[in-house]
């Protein structure tokens, strides 16, 4: 089993940045790659960013491209999301998610979960 901790949202302003970290603990041989999600009030929970575990690869949704960076340390078994130019269509509540299989773009790609948190963009 691979437990996931996430953290470091807050509130900003418009144009300001934040930077989400999650650390991944328990079984990580099994990760293949680390996502970010988000969910908006009302809304369903959408993917924004992943990286695969091993490899340099990364994928992110068209609206955070340029904006957003996801990045890891192995030897921490930590990921990163650098977010600059945050707007406020970006509010939301950020999961980290680790995944196991070959897929990365949808919510069932994904098997451990952490538990959320805030990122409140202000205009």
């Amino acid at each position: 089993q691979v437990l996931v901790e996430d953290t470091g949202g807050g509130l900003v302003q418009a144009g300001g940045s934040l930077r989400l970290s999650c650390v991944a603990s328990g079984r990580t041989g099994s990760i293949t790659a680390m996502g970010w999600f988000r969910q908006a009030p009302g809304n369903e929970r959408e993917f924004v960013a992943a990286t695969r575990w091993n490899g340099g690869s990364t994928y992110y949704a068209d609206s955070v491209k340029g904006r957003f960076t996801i990045s890891r340390n192995n030897a921490k078994n930590t990921v990163y999301l650098q977010m600059n130019s945050l707007k406020p269509g970006d509010t939301g509540v950020y999961y980290c998610a680790a995944a196991g299989g070959t897929d990365y773009y949808e919510e069932s790609d994904y098997d451990s979960w952490g538990q959320g948190t805030q990122v409140t963009v202000s205009s």
